[in-house]
């Protein structure tokens, strides 16, 4: 294995990137099936700006209207040897100053590494779930009691069978994909990422021009949790991990889709481009040492994404 990987324990022999399994995975029920009941201010978010996952949640806080009921901290955009930091003071909420704290008051014993979003229960002073996925589907059905838009349901049962189908494959070859082909340190692995991602970028630019949305008539989990990696691509994964066959801004029917989303209501308060930058460029140093920003590059996200005819 290649000694620039930039994490170790997650890279192949052959130079490959393997995500670790999210170590927490605990359930929050509004019908009080677990140990972790529904409840208004019990539980919080502590996420980063800069990472998809992360944002995935962010955006059905939102969407959900759950901001009154479920706290959220955001840690700082630089992560270091020590994992993530809250900016500038410790965390106003438990004190922490690293967010690994939060993972060892959960389990001593942890060793991985840590990662964003986390659903912290305030009451039993431990995370509850670090699975982004599965802290989409709390928010969007266990805290309905709290919510601002209980109505909103972005996983209809009748729409179920094929959101779970897109979201595996967008998962495995986009949402995971940029990073196989970022983090990669053989060129073997590097090219079998890159093929894989442009081709389901493909399939989708194909499956957009007949439908506003992945699936149904309004906008689901699928298409939240294809948004957050497509709003990082040009700005980041097209350069700094290599990804760049194509832009986004190059398909016809995705650069819509991405416009359309960015300018539902409220979404575009959740982008944080200096974030997103600031965490790639300066974090990622085995893939960019001198640690640069890059300035660009110049977006047109407020442009008219023309969609309207497909709804």
């Amino acid at each position: 294995m290649s000694t620039t990987a930039q994490f170790r324990r997650e890279t192949t022999r052959r130079g490959a990137f393997n995500r670790q399994e999210s170590a927490f995975r605990d359930w929050v029920r509004a019908d009080g099936s677990s140990p972790f009941p529904a409840e208004a201010g019990r539980y919080h978010l502590y996420v980063s700006l800069a990472c998809p996952w992360a944002h995935r949640t962010i955006i059905v806080r939102h969407l959900k209207g759950l901001e009154d009921a479920i706290g959220l901290t955001v840690v700082d955009p630089i992560r270091d040897e020590r994992g993530w930091a809250f900016t500038d003071e410790p965390d106003p909420l438990e004190g922490f100053e690293f967010l690994a704290e939060a993972y060892r008051k959960s389990d001593p014993e942890f060793e991985g590494r840590v990662t964003v979003p986390v659903l912290w229960d305030r009451v039993e002073q431990r995370i509850v779930n670090n699975e982004s996925s599965e802290i989409l589907r709390m928010l969007n059905a266990e805290f309905d009691a709290f919510a601002e838009h209980p109505e909103l349901d972005l996983y209809p049962l009748a729409l179920r069978a094929e959101i779970d189908e897109v979201n595996e494959r967008v998962y495995r070859t986009i949402n995971n994909g940029v990073y196989k082909a970022g983090f990669a340190t053989s060129q073997e692995a590097y090219a079998e990422a890159v093929s894989e991602l442009f081709e389901s970028l493909d399939w989708l630019d194909e499956r957009l021009a007949r439908q506003r949305y992945l699936v149904g008539s309004q906008p689901t989990e699928a298409d939240w949790r294809l948004f957050t990696t497509l709003i990082r691509f040009d700005v980041v994964y097209v350069g700094h991990f290599k990804c760049n066959l194509r832009r986004i801004a190059d398909y016809p029917h995705l650069s819509g889709y991405l416009r359309d989303l960015y300018q539902q209501p409220g979404i575009s308060e959740t982008v944080d481009f200096d974030h997103i930058k600031r965490h790639y460029y300066v974090t990622h140093d085995k893939i960019n040492p001198t640690r640069v920003v890059p300035l660009g590059p110049a977006l047109e996200l407020d442009a008219p994404h023309g969609r309207e005819e497909l709804a």
